[in-house]
């Protein structure tokens, strides 16, 4: 899991960089975002869940969100992981872009945050400078997650039970990855959608790296999970309001 989270969180970061870095000598353009953080009154979840072409238009999208840089992130680049306990595996599922049960439909994307552009009048090289500081923004998994019945609402719940019982910590496993310690899991404020769970955790980083603390938000609309994964490789990260508000409002 450890490599593989914090690559794909790299690469990502990265890519916006360069993005950046090519227009570093163009006009910079300033972007509001509006979010809406009303929460929408409970549903029950309907019979059948939606398939991953269901749930693929519900993603946030560039649109939604200029603030962030979104990346589509394919089914072959997740892998499934297990904890050595069982009771926290539905955690690591929720970090590692999985679906919480057996699901209908997932659909996921990465965003990173965009950092603040230069000045008006900048040099190239200052402007260089703003641009690389993709590297040290927060970058968000989003994972869209369907179920028949109510899976999706005990789901929800065992995201809840977890939090408490993996207060101590757990480790997590990934095929072809070594194990990865996970530990000093807190409940964190969360609401939004007809019901919201969130909580922080600390990876270790290993090779000597110091730890890394993550901030991770689970929201239930409808028969749709919709899970927030946030880490910051370069300094502290908070729990992703914005990016949660906009998905959100993009499922009604």
């Amino acid at each position: 899991m450890r490599s593989a989270l914090v690559r794909r969180t790299v690469l990502t970061a990265s890519a916006v960089s360069l993005t950046l870095l090519a227009t570093a000598c163009g006009s910079d353009k300033a972007s509001d975002t509006k979010t809406d953080g009303k929460a929408s009154a409970p549903a029950a979840p309907a019979a059948k869940g939606k398939t991953a072409a269901e749930l693929a238009p519900l993603l946030v999208t560039q649109a939604d969100l200029p603030t962030h840089k979104i990346e589509p992130v394919e089914e072959e680049k997740t892998a499934a992981v297990d904890s050595d306990k069982a009771e926290c595996k539905v955690l690591a599922q929720a970090q590692s872009m999985q679906p919480l049960a057996p699901s209908t439909g997932v659909g996921r994307i990465m965003t990173v945050e965009l950092p603040k552009p230069a000045a008006e009048g900048a040099s190239v090289d200052e402007k260089m400078e703003a641009a690389m500081g993709a590297l040290k923004s927060t970058a968000t998994s989003v994972t869209l997650s369907s179920y028949d019945g109510k899976g999706a609402e005990d789901a929800f719940a065992s995201v809840k039970t977890a939090v408490t019982a993996c207060a101590g910590g757990f480790a997590v496993t990934q095929k072809g990855e070594q194990s990865t310690p996970i530990g000093n899991v807190t409940s964190e404020p969360a609401t939004s959608g007809d019901e919201a769970v969130g909580f922080s955790s600390v990876m270790d980083m290993g090779d000597g790296q110091k730890k890394k603390k993550m901030h991770t938000v689970v929201v239930r609309k409808g028969n749709v999970l919709a899970t927030f994964w946030a880490l910051n490789l370069a300094g502290d990260s908070e729990q992703p309001k914005a990016v949660v508000d906009a998905q959100v409002k993009k499922l009604g």
